[in-house]
């Protein structure tokens, strides 16, 4: 019989990143044992991945490239440097510790970036994924979540975002990777029964964020007196989304691996769920802010004015995103609440902080 060490044991993918960094120590707190796992790419500034993971209390000196390196940092979470495409090192990985579910959070991440260097994403998001998705089968793994993306609605104007509606027109090959995972997710779940939940995040801010994200760009420059590009003549909506909710709503839905949906219709089938165990949840603050408020919100918070450039929308952008949580309300009676300001104060305090700024 397993111990209650090995049948809590958790694999969180991406934990030098920005959603998996604050996710692999909160389910450690929580008592799980959390192996973290990440090839801390280039995408952006590895410094700041490093930061977090000293800030989880792993030394830079002791993260190894590619050697399955265990470096313990406190009860309950470990961390090894792994590339997901390395199909031998993870499958070697699953064979040495009793992993019974896996938070898959590691992806190339960007619309815009996808523009300029697309075999990224088929590297990461494609084979990464697959690669995951073969050891959950071989290791009968008894839950996987990933995250996807509100990007996938693509082309959908109709709001709010729903799970039930139609994602077959994405417009970056970003998005489209994430659809792909899917698709794949629930071949998976249909053909070897394993229990996937997908979660499609909607603008995730917040400390220790990344710094290709609006909040943490237009903070930087709004502080260093430099224009900000508005893109769309600000004419742009966003569900932003604070990462302690959705930490809370990773979190929650672990502990709760979806069941095959009983009267399932074949006729008129509801995407977000399926006769295999399978489920996907739309995070996001059912809220979507403009653009220019969410601008104003920032020079409130710094007590600097934002000097601004418009500029024409950017290939692959949407205009606007808004989440309907209604089955997240329904299903686990649980909702994102962190408000923008809220969220934005808690960045502000943080960022002065990681660069020593002084007011």
């Amino acid at each position: 019989m397993q111990s209650n060490r090995e049948t809590r044991q958790i694999l969180v993918t991406g934990t030098a990143g920005f959603i998996g960094f604050h996710t692999a120590q909160h389910l450690a707190r929580k008592g799980m044992h959390v192996i973290g796992l990440d090839n801390i790419n280039d995408y952006y500034d590895v410094n700041l991945k490093y930061a977090r993971l000293a800030e989880a209390g792993i030394r830079k000196s002791l993260v190894k490239y590619n050697r399955l390196v265990l470096s313990t940092v406190h009860p309950g979470y470990r961390f090894i440097k792994l590339d997901l495409v390395d199909r031998d090192n993870l499958h070697k990985l699953f064979e040495r510790h009793s992993i019974s579910k896996v938070v898959h959070l590691a992806a190339q991440a960007g619309v815009r970036y996808s523009l300029t260097n697309p075999y990224a994403y088929l590297d990461s998001n494609l084979t990464g994924f697959l690669n995951i998705l073969e050891a959950c089968r071989h290791f009968r793994i008894r839950h996987l979540v990933y995250a996807s993306s509100s990007s996938v609605y693509g082309l959908n104007t109709h709001m709010p975002f729903s799970t039930s509606h139609n994602i077959d027109h994405p417009i970056s090959l970003y998005a489209a990777s994430k659809k792909s995972n899917e698709l794949m997710a629930h071949t998976y779940s249909y053909l070897y029964g394993i229990p996937v939940t997908g979660l499609r995040f909607f603008t995730v801010y917040g400390p220790w964020g990344r710094p290709d994200m609006a909040l943490y760009i237009f903070t930087r420059s709004i502080l260093e007196g430099k224009p900000i590009e508005v893109f769309n003549n600000g004419e742009m909506e966003r569900d932003f989304t604070y990462i302690d909710d959705i930490v809370a709503g990773v979190s929650l839905l672990t502990e709760h691996p979806p069941v095959r949906t009983e009267g399932w219709d074949t006729d008129n089938p509801d995407p977000s769920s399926s006769v295999a165990p399978y489920k996907i949840y739309n995070i996001g603050n059912n809220q979507p802010v403009k653009l220019m408020d969410f601008i104003h919100a920032i020079e409130e918070v710094t007590g600097k004015k934002a000097i601004l450039k418009m500029c024409p929308i950017q290939p692959g952008d949407v205009k606007k995103t808004w989440a309907d949580v209604n089955d997240l309300i329904r299903d686990f009676n649980y909702a994102p609440k962190t408000s923008v300001r809220e969220g934005i104060s808690a960045f502000l305090s943080w960022y002065k902080q990681y660069y020593r700024i002084r007011d």
